[in-house]
């Protein structure tokens, strides 16, 4: 009896101790929010409107190091917010080549079919995140919230 206990038990702890490794290993490279990647100053640029500042300073990254997924992602999302959705488009795909499971790409690049009107490739990005994301991400999530949110204002179901 005391085995049956114990199992579920040790189940429950090894789960418990293995979560700060899996929010590790799902950060990774893969996720705009990953401070190990050095773009936290751009981070702020963007975050403080300065996207046309952004712009100029990824670009430089871009040319320095043309493989950068992260890189592209935010000069995607900094296209994106400047209102060229061309550009926006065109630096997402490329992340996405780069990696297509990362997951701020996957976000923004869905949040952009919502603004563009296409609501079965945003949907198409949210199950590609809902694949990567073994507990609900940030992305995911975000990503879920804007799809309802449009269906809603659209009457769509």
């Amino acid at each position: 009896m005391t085995n049956r206990r114990f199992c579920p038990m040790f189940l429950g702890l090894a789960l418990v101790m293995l979560l700060p490794i899996t929010a590790v290993l799902g950060a990774g490279g893969d996720s705009d929010g990953s401070s190990a990647d050095g773009l936290d100053p751009i981070r702020e640029i963007i975050a403080e409107g300065g996207y046309v500042q952004a712009i100029g300073e990824l670009e430089s990254m871009d040319k320095e190091d043309p493989n950068n997924a992260n890189v592209l992602n935010l000069l995607g999302y900094s296209h994106r917010k400047q209102g060229n959705a061309d550009e926006a488009f065109r630096y997402y795909d490329a992340a996405l080549q780069l990696e297509p499971k990362h997951r701020g790409a996957n976000e923004y690049l869905g949040e952009l079919y919502l603004e563009t009107d296409q609501l079965g490739k945003a949907e198409e990005r949210l199950a590609v995140l809902d694949k990567e994301c073994f507990f609900p991400c940030e992305e995911f999530t975000d990503l879920k919230a804007a799809i309802k949110e449009y269906k809603t204002q659209r009457g769509v179901e």
